[in-house]
């Protein structure tokens, strides 16, 4: 590990590390996650579902490449200060869902547990190498969150109706 760093590696640190999010002193993943939540409830709010759909692969794509080169760059195995693969686990989480308060607020918590836990094949996608193995278990914990509210929403539609 070297200190002098190329522009490249500069800059995938910044993105990997949320410019610093990640360098929180507790809860660097809840503090990285709450930092997406506002530009993914943003981008649910005005982006069409396909559009919310490609940015967030966009995402995940950059925190594949940005996690994998801070995972080389710091000589660490998915280090703590790495929190983009939550803002890509964030965003998967609300991809299509109704944008209320109780509908996000479900997402970021059932998001959070589902990471914490890593409920199969999370556990599995984790051991994935490089970034994308950082990333993988998050999109894996946002897919659940989202699947459970979704059913929810739609449960609540049906009772309501």
């Amino acid at each position: 590990m070297t200190s002098v760093r190329s522009a490249g590696e500069s800059a995938a640190l910044a993105l990997a590390t949320m410019l610093g999010v990640g360098r929180a002193p507790v809860a660097s993943g809840t503090a990285g996650s709450l930092a997406a939540l506002l530009p993914a409830v943003l981008a649910l709010v005005w982006l069409p579902f396909w559009a919310f759909g490609l940015l967030t692969a966009a995402l995940s794509v950059a925190a594949v490449w940005s996690a994998g080169v801070a995972e080389r760059v710091l000589g660490r195995h998915d280090p703590g200060s790495v929190v983009i693969d939550e803002a890509a686990g964030m965003f998967v989480s609300l991809w299509g869902l109704p944008p209320g308060g109780v509908t996000i607020a479900l997402a970021f918590v059932l998001f959070r547990v589902m990471d914490v836990f890593k409920p199969f094949p999370a556990d599995r996608a984790e051991k994935l190498p490089g970034g994308l193995g950082i990333v993988a278990d998050d999109l894996v914990a946002g897919a659940y969150a989202n699947l459970i509210v979704q059913g929810l929403v739609h449960v609540y539609r049906m009772v309501a109706a």
